[in-house]
């Protein structure tokens, strides 16, 4: 299937690695020259160059943090006078922090205010300075990518949960807003991915891997290339009449019907 994204410029934020490099791998191999946004300007730089020799599209690299606001606009000027605007907006956080093992009450402020700030503010924030560039073009697809916890919370999970949910309700909204430019805005929300190859990621013990496989009917973890397959389509030319909605990857874990 032709996604009729080639030519299409996509950024993807928290794309030096894990799934957000692997997502702006699977744009490019669609033709859609891609911009990646993250904090590690080598790591960046390196993705960017193996981007640009795999699949011959332009990829631009541009170091920054999705919490620092001058970095922020000055990604959208770059994007700006390279491109000339935008089409494609995937909001990504990168991974979660590490699993809370206290409850909500024993929480530290301290842990709120870092939760906010970096799974919903820093949405907000790229998201307000890419609008612009996208409604000019009278075309778009924004999706973010955040959790099936959204949909069915997960012990020691709590704080990703409220935050993210957070997320799910702002796209949701600017879906209604974003409408009338020929933009859609979606979430994709997954769990129980295999993160297990990637370098520095925590082991599963043999145990503990079989016990997350029992997880779904499906019997088996997903895979991050079946999450950048959804975020695809989604930013596809076929997806034109999706549009406020929360996609689960997640092997039929989740048990509700919505």
């Amino acid at each position: 299937m032709d996604l009729g994204i080639k030519d299409k410029v996509a950024l993807v934020t928290a794309s030096s690695g894990g799934m957000g490099r692997n997502i702006a791998h699977t744009l490019a191999a669609e033709g859609a020259h891609v911009v990646l946004f993250a904090r590690s300007a080598d790591k960046l730089e390196a993705t960017a160059a193996e981007i640009a020799a795999t699949h011959g599209v332009r990829a631009l690299a541009v170091a920054g943090d999705m919490l620092v606001p001058a970095d922020v606009l000055r990604l959208a000027q770059t994007i700006q006078s390279e491109f000339g605007g935008l089409d494609i907006l995937v909001l990504n956080t990168g991974r979660a922090p590490n699993p809370l093992r206290a409850t909500l009450q024993e929480t530290e402020e301290a842990r709120w205010h870092e939760a906010y700030r970096n799974q919903l503010w820093s949405v907000i924030q790229v998201a307000n300075q890419m609008l612009p560039l996208m409604t000019e073009r009278g075309w778009g697809r924004i999706v973010a990518v955040t959790s099936a916890s959204v949909k069915q919370p997960m012990p020691h999970h709590s704080l990703s949960t409220v935050f993210r949910s957070g997320v799910t309700a702002y796209v949701r909204h600017l879906a209604n807003e974003v409408g009338a430019y020929g933009i859609t805005a979606n979430c994709v929300a997954p769990a129980l991915i295999d993160t297990s190859h990637r370098v520095g990621a925590a082991a599963y013990t043999p145990e503990q891997m079989q016990a997350r496989k029992k997880m779904t009917p499906l019997g088996r973890m997903g895979q991050q290339a079946e999450v950048c397959g959804v975020v695809a389509f989604l930013a596809s030319s076929q997806a034109g009449f999706v549009t406020g909605s929360t996609v689960a990857v997640e092997g039929g874990m989740v048990g509700s019907l919505f």
